[in-house]
């Protein structure tokens, strides 16, 4: 195992905290914040590159929501997919993990397998589909596709689960969709995973995620049922009545490539 720290980038985001927090004792883990260290700042980059000289790089930092994704391209571009190739090529002898999404296909089939062919629909998931092609030229670095995570995060703000739950404490409703099908992950379950398969020295293209699917609007009322708050204020919508950025109905995936080398099940 090589001496250097292993760096986390978007340390913020719930994936990233649950990396820290569930990091094996004979790892030494480096967790970086946008404030601490801005991945676009590719000279200071790499002076704390050089600094630390890591072993291994688990990429998490993105910009993810897609509506933000759409108004700001350019800097969706930048951040997903500059700032990818950039760690890319520093870490090209060391274990480059790349967090990519489900959202990389076009959701008309489900249950995706890892050689189906991506067909992103929006900004968000082209730019995760051109970093993937980057991140891939590396024969020794990895590229995971996930879906929903959910969990606690150090904001309170970025699991969709937090965001969900925000807006029921504030006693609003919040409608989600009957059609659109997700394979949704505790982050602490990706966390644990995403360790295993850096001891375990895997590289390629595997899927991690959720064993079940799930609407969006049956995920919200399974988490709601543990909440308690007002039912009447999960309201049902359909992908037919939204006016919008494309959106995948179908984005589940296949993760049996995977589960068969992890030494438990996904949830």
């Amino acid at each position: 195992m090589a001496k250097g720290p292993v760096w986390v980038t978007g340390a913020g985001g719930a994936i990233g905290h649950h990396l820290l927090q569930q990091s094996p004792e004979n790892r030494q883990v480096v967790g970086w914040l946008r404030q601490d260290l801005d991945l676009l700042d590719f000279k200071r980059v790499d002076r704390f590159f050089e600094r630390d000289t890591p072993s291994a790089i688990i990429h998490c930092a993105a910009m993810s929501k897609s509506p933000q994704c759409e108004a700001q391209p350019e800097e969706a571009h930048a951040i997903n997919v500059a700032a990818t190739a950039h760690l890319a090529q520093l870490a090209e002898t060391i274990p480059f993990f790349f967090l990519s999404t489900d959202l990389v296909f076009d959701g008309e089939k489900g249950f995706y397998l890892e050689d189906d062919s991506p067909n992103p629909l929006n900004t968000y998931a082209r730019t995760k589909c051109e970093a993937e092609a980057l991140v891939a030229k590396n024969p020794n670095h990895t590229i995971i596709r996930t879906s929903l995570n959910g969990g606690i995060s150090p904001t309170g703000d970025r699991g969709f689960n937090e965001q969900i739950r925000a807006v029921l404490q504030a006693g609003k409703p919040v409608s989600l969709f009957v059609d659109e099908f997700r394979s949704p992950l505790p982050a602490i379950v990706m966390a644990l995973a995403l360790w295993e398969m850096l001891d375990q020295g895997l590289t390629g293209l595997y899927h991690l995620c959720g064993s079940q699917r799930l609407s969006r609007h049956a995920i919200g009322k399974r988490l709601n049922e543990r909440w308690g708050y007002d039912p009447s204020l999960l309201k049902s919508t359909s992908l037919a009545s939204y006016d919008g950025p494309p959106r995948a109905p179908d984005t589940t995936l296949d993760c049996s490539k995977l589960q068969a080398l992890l030494s438990f099940p996904l949830p």
